[in-house]
């Protein structure tokens, strides 16, 4: 007699399991499953074994080959797209010339097949179904039989009000030849929803045998965890293979059992086990080939593939560890968590109970995992970068996970505080505003939605508005993957590290404050914003002094973004422009461009005889300006400027930027009797700094609240010029020249720490500031190495006498961290 063995099934509900390899090889006492199918094959005589194959058909060629291992012969058959049950059968028609068996490669049972044989061989059935007896036939296929075994009807999955047999369908099959003409060729066909209720319909001899013995369809993990303690307890009547030490423990060979390891049994643990001392191995637990457990670990009711590698003081409980896992010191990973191969769970790490990690994810030091992490390759623990919490679009940052940020923010303030929300213009960051309010009112809060918007107008909202703070979802300026869903305060302030950390450890805690129904927050859409704030601008500056003036200016921004605000801006200021308004592309594509040859956009000034050209990013937030003789006015040189423009109108007034500026502010703040306040480059201290009321008072005017609002500062600037007649070059002359030089450094996580720590002791007896990062200050300039919150990289700018100086200072710190990771 001949046999098919069905191994194509995805196991889709398995994963992240079955992400790398079939159904059929999970193992099950590390073997896997589909042997114990071939072994009870052999046992009832059966040795001329079809598989059928479909999902990863070469896993399992590479693993059982032709079968002469295990004394059987193997013949394959792929289906090059899904046949069904009965469909994969029909596709290995030549094979089968008799009476042949039909068996699940992703099933565990002990069955004694050769009952069923000879029940069919009485009854001269055409097909005999194997039954079996469940206490829950919800999940199967139910089937009521007359009293001599012929089937009466079938029933797939029936709710208890349908349910009319304990006894289901096991998916084994005894078949003659004959039933495969009821099978159509090429097309998905299946044995429970076709074929069979077909043969029913025929009246044509259908049977089913009811076998006692063990059966687990092993259709999830809760399953799949139970068949593996089923076979430690002896409930199955197959053998398992590895030496029987009593008390229900096996061992393999070559195992290194320090004398202090503590076993309680039953424990399986495969070949080439090294395990340290004070380690626990709880009852239920499956140590596979080549792992490597360190000493005070915890192993309670888990199952660990091969080659997995466990730190010390390590947990795991009733957890799964697929091949090649990696868990570092002090992590702890709790009940029908699994863990994908390939993956790195670094120190003091914790994966909540039910998280499902796929392969191939690093997981980084100290972070608690309460979601599943399909997309992306990191968890990292702290989810705030530079600009708020950032991520892929619909992989790091999807729906759920925004959900469940908008319920920690919520939960971070009071119950009834009022918030705003706001969103660029891509349909992305508009679905994810979505889910932040229904995570916010969750909590209690109420929520004033601005729409579609720009950052400087969401600050301008929140101060406004009197509200406790807001958030703001954008595509990155430079990646159209990246988002950003920024946090304000109160004052429309980026929020610091302090407040940052609160709301990831409640995120992290998953601790939401969750009010009853009738106290679910209020949404209140307010659409007019975008208009409040042209108005604000308008109102600040000399209007009539910018009209007489008549500018001419050449524009690139982001059409989707900015085209209605900042061209009805600059309209109502009498200003004539040629517009570059792009698409984000277009725009990327441009600025790639231009940062290479930047005389291009130049040109288009010179061409159009224009005051000055105006490169906005898109969201507004930041402005690069050409002067009328094509002259680049980047960030640093504009914040120069614009110091100067405040120290000319207010003299003696503070001057507040950040510590990677130029060393020339204090020049030119000494020249005027100004004073200079540095601050670390977070957007929080800059704008806390400038928001204070001495500071504001000393600045008069021009003051420094344009800071992240690229359109203020523009309209400020062109203010400037028009009541005092000058044009943008002769502003761009009077600042005094400076080289810098700006460039990064990979670094790993692991050896940020020790980096600083040895340029620190470098530097000892040198001029230094520890403000933000490490600042060496030199006879011949400075340089700043700052660590980057969102990377594995150092920053590092420098500033010299002349250019050359520059970038020899940041190759040689670029050189020095790479010599002190090696």
């Amino acid at each position: 007699m001949k046999a098919i063995i069905m191994a194509g099934g995805e196991g889709s509900r398995l994963r992240p399991l079955t992400c790398t390899i079939p159904k059929p090889l999970v193992p099950i006492l590390n073997r896997p499953v589909m042997e114990y199918a071939i072994e009870l094959l052999k046992r009832n005589q059966i040795k001329e074994i079809g598989v059928t194959l479909q999902y990863l058909p070469q896993e399992i060629e590479k693993w059982f080959g032709d079968g002469r291992e295990w004394d059987v012969s193997l013949t394959y058959f792929i289906e090059t797209n899904p046949l069904g049950t009965a469909g994969s059968v029909k596709n290995a028609e030549s094979f089968l010339d008799d009476t042949f068996v039909v068996i699940s490669g992703d099933a565990l049972t002990d069955f004694d097949l050769q009952k069923a044989i000879d029940f069919h061989k009485k009854k001269k059935a055409l097909v005999t179904l194997v039954l079996t007896s469940v206490n829950n036939p919800l999940e199967y296929g139910v089937v009521l039989t007359h009293n001599d075994g012929s089937i009466d009807r079938f029933l797939e999955k029936p709710g208890w009000g349908e349910v009319f047999s304990d006894q289901v369908n096991t998916g084994i099959y005894i078949i003659e030849p004959d039933v495969l003409e009821y099978i159509p060729s090429d097309k998905p066909y299946d044995f429970s929803k076709d074929l069979f209720p077909a043969l029913l319909h025929k009246d044509l001899p259908l049977f089913g045998c009811l076998l006692k013995g063990y059966w687990c369809d092993i259709g999830n993990v809760s399953h799949y965890l139970q068949a593996n303690h089923d076979m430690l307890s002896g409930k199955i009547n197959l053998p398992i293979q590895g030496n029987y030490q009593g008390n229900g423990i096996w061992i393999g060979e070559r195992v290194s059992l320090d004398p202090k390891v503590e076993l309680k049994g039953p424990v399986f643990i495969g070949d080439d086990v090294v395990i340290d001392k004070d380690v626990f191995i709880d009852s239920y637990s499956v140590i596979g080939n080549n792992c490597e457990i360190g000493e005070k670990s915890v192993v309670k009711r888990a199952l660990l593939w091969n080659n997995v590698y466990l730190g010390k003081y390590v947990d795991l409980r009733g957890s799964i560890l697929c091949n090649s896992v990696v868990v570092k010191s002090r992590c702890q990973v709790y009940e029908n968590a699994v863990i994908g191969s390939h993956t790195t769970i670094e120190e003091q790490s914790v994966v909540k109970p039910g998280v499902k990690i796929w392969p191939n994810k690093q997981i980084e030091q100290g972070v608690i995992l309460n979601d599943n992490l399909v997309w992306g390759t990191k968890a990292n623990k702290n989810i705030f970068g530079t600009q708020g919490v950032y991520g892929i679009s619909n992989r790091d940052l999807t729906p759920e996970f925004a959900a469940k940020l908008g319920a920690a923010y919520g939960t971070y303030h009071k119950r009834h505080d009022r918030l705003v929300i706001s969103c660029d213009h891509y349909k992305v960051s508009q679905m994810l505003k979505s889910a932040l309010i229904q995570g916010l009112v969750s909590t209690g809060v109420d929520v004033y939605d601005l729409g579609p918007n720009i950052m400087p107008v969401h600050r301008f909202a929140v101060r406004s508005l009197k509200v406790g703070g807001g958030i703001h979802i954008k595509v990155d300026a430079n990646v159209p993957e990246k988002i950003w869903i920024q946090f304000v305060d109160e004052q429309g302030i980026d929020l610091g590290q302090g407040e940052s950390r609160k709301i990831e450890n409640i995120f992290d805690r998953g601790d939401f404050r969750r009010v009853p129904g009738q106290q679910v927050g209020k949404i209140n859409y307010l659409p007019r914003s975008r208009e409040s704030y042209l108005d604000y601008v308008i109102q600040t500056v000399d209007q009539a002094a910018i009209r007489h003036n008549r500018f001419k200016a050449v524009l690139v921004y982001d059409r989707t973004n900015l085209s209605n605000t900042l061209s009805d801006l600059l309209d109502k200021l009498g200003v004539k422009t040629i517009e570059f308004a792009l698409s984000f592309d277009e725009r990327q594509e441009m600025l790639n461009s231009f940062k290479n040859s930047p005389e291009i956009l130049a040109q288009q000034v010179l061409n159009q005889r224009a005051n000055f050209g105006v490169v906005l990013d898109s969201n507004g937030e930041k402005v690069l300006l050409l002067d009328d003789k094509g002259n680049l006015l980047d960030e640093d040189r504009l914040t120069v400027l614009y110091a100067l423009i405040i120290l000319k109108t207010s003299p003696g007034a503070s001057i507040v930027v950040p510590v990677t500026a130029p060393q020339v502010v204090e020049s030119l703040a000494e020249e005027y009797g100004g004073r200079v306040i540095r601050t670390k480059t977070a957007y929080k201290n800059l704008l806390e700094s400038i928001y204070n009321p001495d500071v504001l008072k000393d600045q008069g005017h021009y003051n420094q609240t344009v800071y992240f609002d690229g359109i203020l500062t523009l309209v400020k600037i062109m203010e400037y010029m028009a009541v005092n007649r000058i044009s943008l070059s002769e502003l761009n002359q009077l600042l005094p020249p400076y080289h810098i030089c700006v460039d990064h450094e990979y670094c790993s996580w692991d050896n940020k720490g020790m980096v600083m720590r040895r340029l620190i002791q470098e530097h000892q007896e040198d001029q230094i500031e520890l403000l933000d990062g490490l600042k060496v200050k030199r006879e011949d300039g400075w340089v700043l190495v700052l660590p980057d919150i969102e990377g594995p990289r150092y920053q590092i700018i420098s500033e010299g006498f002349n250019q050359e100086v520059a970038e020899e200072l940041t190759n040689f710190y670029k050189d020095k961290i790479k010599v002190l990771q090696s």
